[in-house]
């Protein structure tokens, strides 16, 4: 039944949006429902995600709320997603790139597992890193830039959240990404540090899969981050996510069998890894190779 109403995506951050408007607004659920002649338990569905949602509904909602227009546009493009089928958010579309779509996810999560064979995670990026990430994105103007910049860095104080607790962050990084330098060996190097520093936090694992493993599932399954929620007074928890970012858009899976995969592409992961004393002394290894390099 459940998986005839379309991807849960779009629906769970719609209503995560509309639910932080009110709470700003300083309007009760009961309130904002008599505001709108709707029911409160219409209300709250939307606010839970747990169906597809009008546009209209949502403008109303947005003009009581006093939206700003920008974000009235993007959350009235962002209901008419919530009855699609599987869910790819495309970078060109009505939803404008600083609604922070996956943002909204991953601060809800309880667990965070990613895994990557092309750059560090923004989760751990340096801002000297994260500076050569974006000047290689075609189309993009400095401010543009530098605001991108901006979110990134700001995401993660995410780690150091202390209500609600900090997720859960475990990584799994190919051995090429540490190899691999961006910016110059002095930004790659303090970046290498940072994965150390941060990876002593007793929420986070960092472990890093070598060359050596040869071909393996994550090769062909590319980057990827699986989010899991807490169960938060609901009887069902949410169901998790996979998200797969790619240069123009995002896909975002959350159909059972899709998890199913993921779990087994990651238990495969976890099992060739090094553990994380094994992975700090790579780390440690190569930083002196980039400086002596």
């Amino acid at each position: 039944m459940a998986d005839d109403m379309g991807s849960t995506v779009p629906r769970r951050q719609l209503g995560r949006a509309l639910r932080e408007l009110r709470t700003e607004a300083r309007m009760t659920l009961d309130g904002a429902a008599e505001a709108i002649q709707c029911s409160r338990q219409k209300m709250w569905r939307i606010e839970t995600g747990l169906g597809a949602v009008r546009a209209l509904d949502v403008k109303a909602m947005c003009d009581l709320y006093a939206a700003t227009p920008e974000l009235t546009t993007a959350l009235t493009a962002l209901a008419t997603e919530t009855k699609a089928k599987g869910w790819w958010h495309s970078y060109g579309d009505a939803i404008p790139d600083w609604f922070e779509l996956y943002v909204g996810l991953e601060s809800a999560a309880s667990r965070l597992r990613e895994y990557d064979d092309t750059l560090i995670p923004g989760l751990l990026q340096t801002r000297g890193y994260a500076n050569g990430v974006y000047q290689h994105r075609l189309r993009m103007s400095g401010d543009e830039r530098e605001r991108l910049v901006e979110v990134r860095l700001q995401r993660q104080t995410l780690l150091e959240r202390r209500l609600p607790p900090a997720p859960r962050f475990e990584v799994v990084l190919s051995e090429a990404v540490l190899l691999r330098v961006v910016g110059s060996p002095h930004t790659m190097a303090e970046q290498l540090r940072r994965l150390l520093n941060v990876g002593r936090l007793p929420h986070v694992s960092i472990r890093v899969l070598p060359l050596a493993a040869g071909l393996h599932f994550g090769a062909v399954a590319g980057p990827f981050v699986m989010l899991d929620f807490p169960l938060r007074n609901r009887v069902e928890p949410e169901p998790s996510v996979i998200y797969s970012e790619s240069l123009t858009g995002a896909l975002y899976l959350d159909r059972k069998e899709e998890i199913a995969t993921y779990e087994e592409v990651w238990a495969s992961l976890a099992s060739l890894a090094l553990d994380e004393q094994q992975s700090r002394q790579l780390i440690n290894k190569i930083i002196g190779e980039v400086h002596h390099g």
